[in-house]
């Protein structure tokens, strides 16, 4: 496995708190790569750290083994597409000019504008199937379009490596698929390299090529989804008992939870229910008249009617 990128003694946190200690992992090249793990496990953080948006308080980031940080600005923006968590949109900006904006790092002051840049561009917004938007305002969007119109800003910078945090957020199941669908195909037609932060594991399973779980800011295991993705290694990440069985689609490891003691539990009968919900009798009235429960009604002989005397 050749890795494009690499962390070493990897040593990372906020005000005083220490999220990543000492971790070594290695993401291989031309691979779609999952990572999942609990919240606040620190895949946010290994992902921004891996992109340069973080810098580590010990160790290093390898891009092809050269520390990332000695790397040009402009020479990582070339290799390294990076979408993070919920981006602040700029107010009143395009669809078009948002995408445009992924082309900034092969623009110099001399030479703006090209017809590759457009190109690109084009490309781009069919890609992730907001061409029909080009003229929106982002601002206007929906939940669902905005995430792919940064997709396909994140496409228009045209790297080797595309790095998304979350990047199904917003969307519904069907445009989950497309978008998981898309990254599938850049690094399967394309050569990319794709690495993503995860929530749905079977999601996660189905489309990774190479999958890291992480638990408390630590890899538990890195590997292809069918060699690692065990009953046992879901209990050590997330705490929750399954099993885990062949995707009848794929092939691919599919988690399915185990009962817990409440869903477990029979449902109330429909009499019981009933008998719960309805109100407390108040206190009986002599001179009502008797009723007879339905339930202990005799039966109507056969072939009579209700209205029969």
């Amino acid at each position: 496995m050749t890795a494009m990128l690499s962390t070493r003694d990897l040593v990372v946190g906020y005000d005083g708190r220490t999220v990543l200690d000492g971790l070594d992992l290695d993401l291989p090249a031309d691979a779609f790569t999952v990572i999942v793990g609990p919240n606040a496990c620190g895949k946010s953080t290994l992902l921004r750290t891996m992109a340069r948006l973080l810098t580590p308080r010990r160790g290093a980031v390898l891009l092809d083994g050269t520390a990332i940080r000695d790397l040009p600005t402009r020479e990582v923006a070339r290799r390294l597409g990076v979408l993070p968590q919920s981006p602040l949109v700029p107010e009143g900006i395009t669809v078009a000019d948002l995408v445009g904006r992924g082309r900034q790092p092969y623009q110099r002051w001399w030479a703006q504008w090209s017809t590759e840049d457009g190109r690109a561009v084009e490309r781009a917004m069919a890609l992730a199937d907001v061409a029909g938007l080009a003229d929106r305002a982002v601002d206007t969007l929906s939940g669902g379009q905005r995430q792919r119109v940064w997709i396909a800003m994140t496409l228009a910078q045209d790297t080797e490596a595309l790095l998304l945090d979350e990047p199904t957020t917003f969307l519904d199941l069907a445009h989950q698929v497309e978008v998981l669908d898309l990254l599938h195909r850049l690094r399967a037609e394309r050569g990319r390299t794709v690495v993503a932060v995860l929530h749905d594991l079977n999601q996660a399973a189905r489309y990774a090529d190479h999958l890291v779980a992480m638990r408390a800011g630590a890899v538990v295991a890195a590997g292809p989804p069918r060699e690692i993705l065990t009953a046992d290694l879901v209990r050590a990440v997330f705490g929750l008992g399954c099993v885990v069985v062949p995707c009848p689609v794929t092939g691919a490891p599919l988690v399915v939870p185990a009962l817990t003691q409440a869903s477990a539990a029979p449902a109330p009968s429909r009499t019981h229910a009933s008998a719960a919900l309805a109100p407390s009798p108040g206190p009986a009235d002599p001179s009502a008249p008797a009723v007879t429960p339905a339930s202990a009604a005799t039966p109507a002989p056969a072939g009579s009617s209700v209205g029969d005397a």
